[in-house]
């Protein structure tokens, strides 16, 4: 019997996109020949992720979860919008969703755990349904966060089915406060994440680097006045505040009351629920964003296909 090692099945992943189980039991069945196990692979139609593997994911669901303490956000994309809407697929995102919630929102360990009912881990089951759905998937991203005591509040935006939707935020709340109104409380908080998108929760939380591009675009732009330098220091740091109102979650007016902060109104809820509340932390997925969508002229595509006709 060939010795198959794990280069090997390295190789024969990379060449047909099929999962680790299946490319191990195409070798050995092959007796280690590379090219016989891809064909067994595609004759098993265990190959065709590899054929698709290429073209680029930028649809598909955002899922969400929260229990208690506790909330995830998954994105699983699709080349298609069409691809949302399809009930397997919907029930995949949100079986990776109670995976990730379980595994406290690490990627690698929830693309590592065994799927329900199959003999896969969730990475390579989503490797075997592109073959089934006919697109290439891909688990992007996976996140989470835990409070305690508290609760952790969720939001979908575009909501395409109980769970999913295009644009996923939780919000943690640490409080002693009864659980059925911070949700209340945390839900609109999310709301507001989903709709303002802060780049962090506090001034000290935002990327240093960030901070310091600002200062210096903001200081030119001050000294351009011809003031003394006293008075651009106070310029800057007055110009600063307004920037952390714009990307700052607790320095942003609440959208729900634009006359009150998001830090002002969490506040303010504490003293009516009589035990003080602090946002602990949120997370905010929105379907395709960051990734290089394929811009095609469907129109033109069509035009040239019926001139060559």
């Amino acid at each position: 019997m060939a010795t198959i090692s794990a280069s090997m099945v390295k190789e024969l992943r990379e060449k047909t996109g099929a999962g680790m189980m299946d490319s191990k039991n195409a070798l050995v069945e092959s007796g280690g020949d590379m090219e016989a196990a891809v064909d067994w692979l595609r004759k098993k139609g265990l190959a065709q992720a590899a054929k698709k593997a290429g073209r680029v994911a930028a649809e598909g669901l955002v899922g969400l979860k929260a229990e208690g303490g506790s909330g995830v956000v998954v994105e699983v994309n699709s080349e298609t919008d069409f691809v949302a809407r399809n009930e397997q697929f919907q029930d995949l995102v949100r079986t990776v969703a109670a995976i990730a919630l379980d595994k406290s929102g690490d990627f690698d360990a929830t693309a590592a755990t065994p799927y329900p009912s199959t003999d896969k881990t969730v990475a390579d089951h989503i490797s075997e349904m592109v073959g089934v759905i006919g697109e290439n998937l891909s688990l992007r991203r996976v996140g989470g966060l835990t409070v305690e005591p508290g609760v952790v509040a969720g939001y979908l935006h575009n909501a395409a089915a109980d769970g999913l939707g295009r644009i996923g935020v939780v919000v943690a709340l640490k409080s002693t406060a009864p659980a059925d109104a911070l949700l209340e409380l945390g839900r609109k908080v999310a709301m507001h994440v989903a709709a303002t998108n802060p780049l962090s929760l506090s001034p000290e939380s935002l990327d240093p680097g960030l901070v310091a591009r600002e200062r210096e675009v903001l200081s030119d732009q001050a000294r351009a006045s011809g003031k003394p330098e006293n008075i651009i220091e106070k310029m800057v740091e007055g110009r600063l505040r307004k920037f952390y109102e714009e990307v700052v979650l607790l320095h942003q007016p609440f959208v729900l009351d634009p006359d009150k902060t998001v830090g002002k109104a969490v506040e303010e809820a504490g003293k009516e629920l009589g035990a003080p509340v602090t946002v602990e932390g949120f997370l905010r997925f929105a379907l395709g964003e960051g990734i290089e969508k394929d811009e095609t002229d469907f129109a033109s595509e069509v035009a040239e296909v019926a001139g060559r006709a």
